[in-house]
């Protein structure tokens, strides 16, 4: 199933993906998924687009985060993804509680991240 979801998030252009195995490590999954998008837009479309498929497929699907589309959690059992706007990404760094490196955040999202009125700290 990773795979597949691998596959559906560079078909629709998510940035950094990066899959993380979990298997042996954790009681809750066996796989981790993390990916950004470039807009707040985006990143709900990348979420929308990937629940219709996982239910497609016969996988149960729940979703936290749409109304913002910060941070989206898709639970689909064996398998969780979280799909960032990239400052956001960068801020929770979660690569780093699993000991995989969070992928730098470009330059223009950090700048967009400087105008909308919050204070981000990241560390690169």
């Amino acid at each position: 199933m990773a795979g597949l979801v691998e596959a559906l998030l560079d078909e629709q252009k998510a940035e950094s993906i990066t899959v993380i195995d979990l298997a042996g490590k954790s009681s809750f999954a066996d796989a981790m998924i993390v990916a950004s998008g470039r807009s707040a837009r985006h990143v709900g479309a990348m979420a929308d687009h990937l629940a219709e498929r996982l239910k497609a497929e016969g996988c149960p699907v729940s979703i936290e985060g749409l109304p913002q589309c910060d941070w989206v959690l898709l639970d689909a059992g064996d398998l969780i993804v979280h799909l960032f706007r990239p400052e956001v990404r960068a801020f929770y760094n979660l690569e780093k509680m699993w000991g995989v490196p969070c992928p730098p955040v470009p330059a223009p999202a950090l700048a967009a991240a400087a105008g909308d009125g919050l204070t981000w700290s990241v560390s690169l």
